[in-house]
């Protein structure tokens, strides 16, 4: 290890992971597990993205939002889970100063861009069912546009203000890191400078835009559920519940364990159940989501036979 003087405090310049064990047998079995879920990940989110671009069939607002959440989650997952990986693989898990602020900025940005997504599904799916003549003008491509730059933005600014934090904490006593990843919770505990500020300006940040999109979800799914509950026909309620199914599963799954992280007293659970309930969001989540739209959308499952239906006839001639 290298070091940097900054005033009278030596600065560390890497950190070291503990990671999730150090039993040796629970590590192989875990790297097994784990990049099982992250191969599988990676197919159906970026599976899921090209049906929906090649399929004109799903070239609909919510689809629209739904490709650029599996393009989230393949990042989001990817942010952690291949350095997890080599966690297993090594005795010694260091990463540099500089990598650690990549970890932390990559992860808040695709957490944050999620959490914004989901809003805008939320929007959509209340727009779909609660004014639906006046769907097509009030969810136009300038629109979704529009909702997907400020989802972006939205993610960046969060992780903007992580990432200047992290560069205003000093290290200079331990580095080992009680966690997986690089998460800013651990980094804080590690610093040895004043963290009155750089502690409080990403959980003002973190936390306004989880109340801001929890409001936009439960605002929206409100007025869903009036007017569900206003229709005559039991065809149409049931056709009205199934397109908000899939999407209320998916926000339950991801808010349920951001709320564990971030908003249950800390002296409420260890720093074991941290890292698990981590593992859950930052790895399966991101795994589960397309299993959760493809299985419970009667449109999805649809394009995709279509497709195989048509790779099916094209590869008949070569056969033949």
């Amino acid at each position: 290890m290298y070091s940097l003087m900054r005033g009278n405090h030596t600065a560390e310049t890497e950190f070291v992971l503990l990671g999730l064990t150090n039993d040796p047998v629970l590590r192989v079995i875990l790297f097994i597990v784990i990049l099982f879920i992250y191969l599988v990940t990676i197919c159906g989110n970026l599976g899921t993205n090209l049906l929906i671009r090649i399929s004109s069939q799903l070239h609909h607002p919510m689809y629209f939002f739904l490709s650029h959440l599996a393009i989230v989650d393949v990042g989001y997952s990817s942010s952690v889970t291949p350095n997890m990986l080599a966690n297993f693989l090594v005795e010694r898990n260091t990463i540099s100063y500089p990598g650690c602020a990549i970890q932390l900025c990559s992860g808040v940005f695709f957490g944050s861009t999620e959490c914004f997504l989901l809003a805008a599904m939320a929007y959509d799916r209340f727009t779909a069912i609660c004014s639906p003549l006046l769907y097509s003008t009030k969810m136009s491509t300038q629109v979704c546009v529009q909702l997907l730059m400020m989802s972006y933005t939205g993610g960046f600014l969060n992780a903007c203000s992580f990432t200047i934090s992290f560069y205003s904490l000093h290290f200079c006593g331990p580095n080992q890191v009680n966690h997986f990843f690089c998460d800013f919770a651990p980094l804080v505990e590690l610093s040895c400078s004043d963290i009155s500020i750089p502690a409080v300006v990403p959980s003002f940040t973190a936390g306004s835009i989880i109340v801001v999109t929890v409001t936009v979800i439960a605002v929206s799914y409100v007025y869903i559920l009036i007017t569900i509950l206003r229709m005559h026909s039991t065809e149409g309620r049931h056709k009205a519940f199934s397109t908000c199914t899939s999407h209320l599963t998916a926000v339950t799954l991801f808010y349920g364990t951001i709320t564990f992280i971030y908003v249950m007293p800390k002296s409420s659970y260890s720093t074991d159940q941290n890292k698990v309930v981590s593992v859950f969001y930052m790895v399966v989540i991101p795994m589960l989501n397309p299993l959760i739209y493809s299985l419970r959308n009667n449109e999805i499952k649809g394009a995709l036979k279509r497709a195989c239906q048509k790779n099916t006839f094209l590869v008949k001639p070569v056969i033949s």
